[in-house]
């Protein structure tokens, strides 16, 4: 295994890596910021050192409560050529609506001309709105065509709400249309997001209760039975650039239950509520551990520290596989349904050597393609990712060490947490 670095109280320490690239800025609402760099290209040269790095150079795994201890490396991954099959889905969006617990070829073949206008998009100049073009085309084609087998999936009390949508994807592909024969590529991508939102809530609507049963061990925690957003504010400190930041977290609930759970439970507890950035390297922004000996959250039920199992939702699974890495399993092809492949996957913080000891403390990936290529690096399998910040996640690397966590509210989702102790329990 690839030495990684435990580190005392969750703010670890990390050996000195290549420089890491400056991450370009975009004009997001509910944030206040000027000025800004461009990001700097990634060539396939530079993808080849990466894995090198990711294998060899990152021993800044976000775990807590053990000093650092450098291990001899191993052999991580067996068969890179097979893990790194095509390019990675990288916008937490998309990474959500394909993780949905469905099986509608129709739906996906009108969501995946779509999701590949971001591709299209990547085209200089007004030459890529002939390939979005053909992308429209392939989607209204698939909206036409499968159009009664999109309706027949959709779960019974949803169907009338899932008609009106697909009406109202029909008239945006219509539009869509329109914008690119107008040659006005700026405001394709705008367009290409309703749309998106229109074919990901059909989708969620063709999820008809929950999908597996939660082994018995851990049946009786708080879990989360579907999804969930909640909105984080975050106060800056010595920045002058950036003010207060809301950021927009939406929780998957069908792929890893226990963890989503276990955080929202400690939101409506408002756990985090005041609590400061105690670690922001470049590498992840990190936070949960309490004031006080404890590295977890303390059960007032209990008095002892509540902790949740590694919960790891492999690609064509039923269900999670709990309490134990994929390394461990020896399944190093598998691929993750919620990957570590965007700026700012959310997931828990852990005890190097003890797989479940995560508890309350979390953290964000500021993913680099230079250290995490995706589906090829050491966090996937690892560490159960159970969400990401789908807006203004680009501020996260603003985010520093002492910076406050002024609120964190549950916006939507909060009827599908079961087993909550925090009504139990003050």
């Amino acid at each position: 295994m690839a030495a990684l670095l435990a580190s005392s109280r969750c703010c670890c320490s990390r050996p000195s890596l290549p420089p890491l690239p400056t991450r370009g800025r975009r004009s997001v609402a509910r944030c206040a910021l000027s000025g800004g760099e461009k990001r700097n290209s990634f060539s396939w040269k530079e993808c080849a050192v990466s894995v090198a790095l990711s294998v060899g150079l990152i021993n800044g795994a976000p775990t807590l409560g053990s000093p650092a201890y450098a291990s001899p490396l191993e052999p991580v991954l067996p068969d890179v050529s097979v893990l790194i099959s095509g390019p990675p889905i990288k916008d937490p969006g998309a990474l959500l609506r394909y993780a949905l617990p469905i099986d509608n070829k129709a739906i996906r073949e009108v969501q995946k001309p779509l999701e590949d206008i971001t591709d299209s998009l990547k085209v200089a100049g007004v030459r890529a709105l002939d390939s979005v073009e053909r992308n429209i085309k392939q989607a209204s084609r698939a909206l036409n065509n499968g159009r009664s087998l999109i309706l027949a999936g959709l779960a019974e009390p949803k169907r009338a709400n899932g008609e009106e949508l697909l009406n109202k994807l029909a008239v945006g592909l219509e539009e869509l249309q329109r914008i690119v024969e107008d040659r006005n590529r700026d405001a394709v991508a705008p367009k290409q997001k309703e749309l998106l939102q229109y074919v990901g809530t059909v989708e969620e609507d063709m999820v008809d209760g929950f999908p597996y049963e939660i082994p018995e061990e851990y049946s009786t925690m708080p879990l989360l039975k579907g999804r969930a957003t909640v909105d984080m504010k975050v106060k800056i400190k010595d920045n002058p650039n950036v003010e207060d930041c809301v950021f927009r977290i939406v929780l998957d609930g069908y792929n890893a239950p226990v963890t989503a759970g276990n955080f929202i439970d400690l939101v409506e507890r408002k756990f985090y509520d005041g609590m400061e950035i105690q670690r922001a390297d470049g590498f992840v922004v990190q936070t949960g551990d309490p004031e006080g000996p404890a590295e977890g959250f303390i059960d007032p039920s209990t008095g002892k520290i509540r902790t949740v199992p590694l919960e790891i939702m492999v690609d064509g699974d039923k269900a999670p596989v709990y309490g134990e890495t994929l390394e461990e399993l020896g399944r190093y092809k598998a691929q993750t349904k919620l990957p570590f492949n965007a700026f700012g996957t959310m997931a828990m913080a852990r005890e190097e050597f003890d797989d479940n000891s995560a508890s309350s403390q979390i953290f964000w990936l500021l993913k680099e393609s230079e250290l995490t290529p995706s589906n090829a690096n050491i966090l996937d399998g690892r560490y159960a990712v159970f969400g990401y910040v789908t807006e203004n996640e680009d501020y996260l690397a603003d985010v520093k060490v002492g910076d406050v966590i002024e609120s964190i509210q549950v916006v939507s989702g909060l009827d599908n947490l079961v087993n909550p102790s925090y009504k139990i329990v003050g």
